[in-house]
C-alpha cells in the first residue's frame, strides 16, 4: 500500500532520482515521473525500470517548445509514443510570458499528442497537463480530440478561472495540488470547492533541475500540502490522505 503518491514530479531531473525512488519504495511512497521531452521519457523509462513505485510519463513540456529545444520532430515522436503508453505528462500549453510567442506550435503539438492517445485507447491512460493562461484552449483540445472521454486528464497546479475550473470538473478532470497552489488565496478556494474524488497531491519537485534532491524534501512537501488541504476543507488529514493515496495508486496501477 502506498501511503503517499506524488502525482507530478520530475524524478528523472534529480541526479539521485533512482536512489530516492528506492528509498521511497521502502517508505510507501509512489511517483508519477513526468518528463519534458520524448527523449527524456525514453531515458527515464530505462533508468527507473526496476523501480516498481515509479510510473514514467511521455512528456513534451511547452517551455521546451518555447525555447526551441523541441520542434516538430519531437512533437511527432511524442504523438507516436502517446499511442502506445498509458502515461502522458508533462504536456499542455503555456500562454504566459515564457510561452506566449510559441502558443500555436504548442497547440499543434498538444493536439497531435491527444489525438494519438484517443485514436489508440488504452485502459487506465492518464495525462498530467500544464495549462498556464490557456485552460480554455486545453479543454477545447481535450473535447475536440475525444481525450476528455478516453484519458484521465489531470490538471497540474491549476491556475485558470473559476469558470474554467468547473468546465474541467464537468469534463471529468482531476487536479493535482501542491504547496505553491495552496499558498494563494485563489488556489486555496479551488482546493476547498473541488469535489473530493478529484483531488490528488504533487510536489512539482525538484526546485533545481539536474541536481540532487531528497526523499525528505518530497515527503515534507506532500505532507505539508495534505495538511493545508485538509485544513482548507475542514476534514481529517489522515482520512483525506488515505483517500487520495488510494485514488492515486489506482490511477498509476500501484494498488
Amino acid at each position: 500500500m502506498m501511503r503517499l503518491v506524488d502525482m507530478h514530479c520530475h524524478l528523472d531531473l534529480m541526479t539521485n532520482g533512482v536512489e530516492i525512488a528506492r528509498a521511497a519504495q521502502e517508505a510507501g511512497i509512489g511517483f508519477f515521473c513526468t518528463t519534458v521531452t520524448p527523449a527524456d521519457a525514453a531515458a527515464a523509462q530505462a533508468r527507473f525500470s526496476e523501480c516498481p513505485n515509479v510510473r514514467v510519463g511521455t512528456g513534451l513540456h511547452p517551455w521546451w517548445i518555447a525555447d526551441g529545444t523541441c520542434g516538430a520532430q519531437d512533437a511527432r515522436e511524442a504523438a507516436v509514443r502517446a499511442a502506445h503508453t498509458a502515461y502522458l505528462g508533462e504536456v499542455g500549453l503555456d500562454a504566459g510570458k515564457r510561452g506566449a510567442a510559441s502558443i500555436e506550435a504548442q497547440a499543434r503539438a498538444f493536439e497531435h499528442i491527444m489525438e494519438a492517445a484517443s485514436a489508440h485507447p488504452l485502459p487506465g491512460r492518464i495525462a498530467s497537463i500544464h495549462a498556464i493562461r490557456s485552460a480554455s484552449r486545453v479543454l477545447d483540445i481535450l473535447e475536440r480530440t475525444g481525450a476528455a472521454r478516453t484519458v484521465a486528464c489531470i490538471f497540474h497546479w491549476f491556475s485558470g478561472s473559476t469558470d474554467e475550473l468547473w468546465r474541467a470538473v464537468h469534463l471529468g478532470c482531476l487536479f493535482s495540488i501542491n504547496e505553491h497552489m495552496l499558498a494563494t488565496k485563489r488556489g486555496r478556494e479551488y482546493a476547498r470547492i473541488l469535489p473530493a474524488d478529484r483531488l490528488l497531491l504533487e510536489t512539482d519537485a525538484p526546485p533545481e533541475l539536474h541536481a540532487p534532491y531528497s526523499l525528505e524534501g518530497i515527503e515534507r512537501s506532500l505532507t505539508a500540502a495534505l495538511t493545508r488541504l485538509a485544513e482548507t476543507r475542514g476534514v481529517d488529514p489522515a482520512a483525506l490522505g488515505a483517500d487520495i493515496a488510494a485514488r492515486s495508486a489506482r490511477l498509476l496501477g500501484l494498488a
